[in-house]
């Protein structure tokens, strides 16, 4: 029972990760909304194409299927995101939708940690250069043992 879930969950994600690759541009979104529009287009298209041609002809109950999630996509694209689905504005990132928040929140993360590194890099000292500087305030009596043991800890643990 739990293998079958876990099938399913894996074919709806393949299939709407396949999707969101059919429609051209950017489109980022959370996990669980391409497992869903695989889900959904599957379902929704293979009733369908079950419905005209038989639940027999496995290929135009895949293709369908298929078929309704790059639709699914694109009603995301159009009506979620604002934006158009071909174009030149297709091209663009989103600038809403579900994730957004979330995707600019780890983008600036990111941001902030690689301007860290250049700066890091911009004073040219290494992290042993700066131990070695730390303990010569600790013999010329400016830091204490205990503070330079945890200045020490925090520079060690920045690498």
């Amino acid at each position: 029972m739990l293998g079958s879930v876990i099938a399913i969950m894996v074919m709806g994600f393949v299939t709407g990760a396949l999707a969101r690759l059919a429609v051209p541009g950017p489109d980022p979104m959370p996990v669980w909304l391409t497992v869903g529009i695989g889900l959904v287009g599957s379902w929704g298209g293979g009733a369908l194409a079950a419905a005209i041609w038989g639940w027999g002809n496995t290929t135009a109950v895949s293709f369908s299927g298929f078929i309704v999630a790059i639709l699914l996509v694109v009603a995301y694209r159009r009506f979620v995101q604002k934006r158009p689905f071909s174009g030149p504005e297709a091209q663009k990132f989103p600038e809403r939708g579900w994730g957004m928040d979330r995707f600019r929140q780890r983008r600036q993360q990111l941001e902030d940690l690689a301007r860290q590194h250049q700066q890091m890099k911009a004073e040219g000292d290494s992290t042993a250069d700066q131990v070695r500087k730390l303990g010569e305030l600790r013999d010329a009596g400016v830091l204490t043992d205990e503070e330079f043991e945890t200045k020490k800890a925090q520079l060690m643990g920045r690498t």
